[in-house]
C-alpha cells in the first residue's frame, strides 16, 4: 500500500501538471503546434481601462487637468501618453504629467481649441468629477533618451511630455528648457518648472528668439508644442526628438489601391484618406483616432511604397503594413490585404 506521503506527492505532481497543461492551452489552443501570430489588421493597440474621473480643474487660461484615478495601473515613463476614450467616442491623445511612481492615478491636461474637432471642448464641457472614462495605454513614441545634455523647448500645453522628462533627470544633468506661450496666463505649470531651476528656465510669451538659443554640440533637443515652433527647432537644430499629437499636414498626389481579398479597386483623391476611401466600401473597417496614434486601422500592404504620417509603428511594422487614416502612397498605387 502506498505511503501517505507518496499519494500526496503524486496528487500535488498531477495538480501542477493539470495547470501547466491549462495554461499551455490558453495560450495556443492548437497545442502542442505553435501559437499563431495575432493578426495586424484592424487590431487594437493596448486594453482599455476604466478610470474615474477623480479631479477636473483648471490649471491655467484654457487648460483643464484630469487626475484619472484607478488600481495598480501600468507603470510609465516621461514621454508617455494616454488614448482617452471620451463619452462621444472620439479618442483623444493626452501626455502624462503627473508621478510615474503613482500607479493610483494618472494626471493628465488639455487647452481647449475653440475652432478644433470637438475633442477639447468635450473634455472641458462634459467631462465631470464622479464620471468613468476609458482610457488605454500608457504608450510612449516620445522616450527620454540617455545624453551628456539636453535642451528643451515647450510651447504652451507642449510642457506636458516635457515636465516629467525635467523631474527624472539624474542630478548633475545639464539641461535648459524654453517654454514660450501666449501670455504667463495661458502657461502651465510654469511656476512648477521655474523651481525645478529658474536659472535653466527661459519663459518667453510671443513669439520665441530660436536663433538665441544656445544648443551644446552634444545635447539632444526635445520639443513639442504648435507645428510651426516644432518645424522650426527642426530646422534649425540637429538630433531633434519632436511630439505630434496633430496629423502631419494631409495631402498628396491621388492614387489607387487594391483591396485583394475584396476584389475592389479604390481611387484615394488628393484631399482624401485611404480610410474614407475604404470605408465607403467597406462600412465596418475598424478605426479610432484618424490621428495616427491608436493604430486600430493598422492594415498589411502586399505591393506598392507607403509614405507613412504615422507616430505610432515600428520600423518592423512598416515594413508591411500602415495606418490607413493617416499614411499615403509613394507609389502610383497600393495593395492591401482586405
Amino acid at each position: 500500500m502506498p505511503k501517505p506521503l507518496t499519494v500526496a506527492a503524486l496528487a500535488t505532481a498531477a495538480l501542477l501538471t493539470r495547470r501547466a497543461l491549462r495554461r499551455r492551452v490558453r495560450v495556443s489552443p492548437l497545442w502542442p503546434m505553435p501559437a499563431l501570430d495575432p493578426p495586424v489588421s484592424g487590431r487594437p493597440r493596448s486594453r482599455a481601462l476604466r478610470l474615474l474621473v477623480a479631479s477636473h480643474e483648471t490649471v491655467a487660461e484654457g487648460v483643464v487637468q484630469l487626475r484619472l484615478e484607478g488600481e495598480d495601473l501600468p507603470r510609465w515613463e516621461p514621454g508617455a501618453h494616454l488614448d482617452l476614450v471620451l463619452p462621444s467616442g472620439l479618442v483623444r491623445q493626452y501626455s502624462l504629467c503627473g508621478d510615474p511612481e503613482d500607479t493610483s492615478s494618472y494626471t493628465v491636461a488639455t487647452r481647449l481649441v475653440a475652432d478644433g474637432r470637438g475633442g477639447s471642448r468635450e473634455v472641458h464641457e462634459q467631462l465631470a468629477e464622479g464620471m468613468e472614462l476609458e482610457v488605454r495605454g500608457p504608450r510612449n513614441r516620445f522616450p527620454l533618451v540617455e545624453a551628456p545634455s539636453y535642451v528643451f523647448v515647450a510651447g504652451g500645453i507642449g510642457i506636458t511630455p516635457i515636465l516629467p522628462m525635467l523631474r527624472a533627470l539624474p542630478e548633475g544633468t545639464e539641461w535648459r528648457l524654453l517654454y514660450c506661450g501666449r501670455s504667463r496666463e495661458s502657461m502651465p505649470y510654469v511656476e512648477d518648472v521655474e523651481k525645478l531651476g529658474a536659472d535653466r528656465v527661459t519663459v518667453a510669451t510671443g513669439v520665441p528668439d530660436l536663433d538665441a538659443l544656445r544648443v551644446p554640440e552634444d545635447a539632444v533637443v526635445y520639443c513639442c508644442g504648435p507645428e510651426g515652433l516644432m518645424a522650426a527647432v527642426a530646422e534649425r537644430f540637429e538630433r531633434v526628438h519632436l511630439e505630434r499629437f496633430t496629423p502631419r499636414t494631409s495631402g498628396g498626389a491621388a492614387f489607387e489601391v487594391e483591396l485583394r481579398r475584396s476584389g475592389r479597386t479604390l481611387t484615394v483623391p488628393a484631399d482624401s484618406s485611404v480610410l474614407a476611401a475604404v470605408r465607403a466600401e467597406l462600412p465596418d473597417t475598424l478605426y479610432s483616432c484618424e490621428q495616427g496614434f491608436c493604430g486600430t486601422c493598422q492594415q498589411r500592404v502586399l505591393e506598392g511604397e507607403v509614405e507613412h504620417r504615422d507616430e505610432l509603428l515600428t520600423d518592423a511594422e512598416r515594413d508591411d503594413s500602415m495606418l490607413i487614416c493617416i499614411s499615403r502612397a509613394r507609389s502610383d498605387r497600393l495593395v492591401l490585404d482586405m
